[in-house]
């Protein structure tokens, strides 16, 4: 059985994000969001480099993100006090009761992924879903 795993992995990927969207997101804010404040409920003040490499954003992509999250009144942007040209993200009172619900709700979304599913299955796709990061690492990380 020839499998069109490109395919089904992209015509999945477009619905679940569509799903969610039209949910808002997770915790009624967007994926993006939630993935930033994930990072930021374990690494409050980090350095906005590092919240691109842990979301593997490029710096436009983060700036876009910060400035969206910020004014949503979920994360405050600080300089650095060594260095004043860096910027520090930290979670706002709002953004960690966002953090919360998205929580809750990543845990009803992934709840919803698994169903009818062994917890082998699971495992292998986990497995096979993880191994898409370093074989297909960033252009700018290995061979295009």
């Amino acid at each position: 059985m020839e499998h069109r795993l490109v395919y089904l992995l992209n015509v999945g990927q477009r619905r679940l994000h569509r799903w969610s969207q039209a949910r808002t997101a997770v915790g009624g804010v967007t994926a993006a969001q939630a993935g930033l404040l994930f990072f930021l409920g374990s690494n409050d003040g980090a350095l906005m480099n590092e919240a691109a490499a842990a979301l593997h954003l490029g710096a436009p992509g983060m700036s876009g993100l910060a400035d969206r999250t910020e004014r949503a009144g979920l994360i405050e942007r600080r300089p650095d006090e060594v260095d004043r040209r860096a910027s520090r993200l930290w979670l706002t009172q709002t953004g960690r009761s966002a953090r919360q619900r998205a929580r809750t709700g990543m845990k009803a979304l992934n709840a919803k992924l698994i169903e009818g599913f062994t917890a082998p299955e699971i495992d292998v796709v986990a497995r096979w879903l993880t191994s898409l990061q370093t074989k297909f690492p960033p252009a700018d990380e290995g061979d295009v």
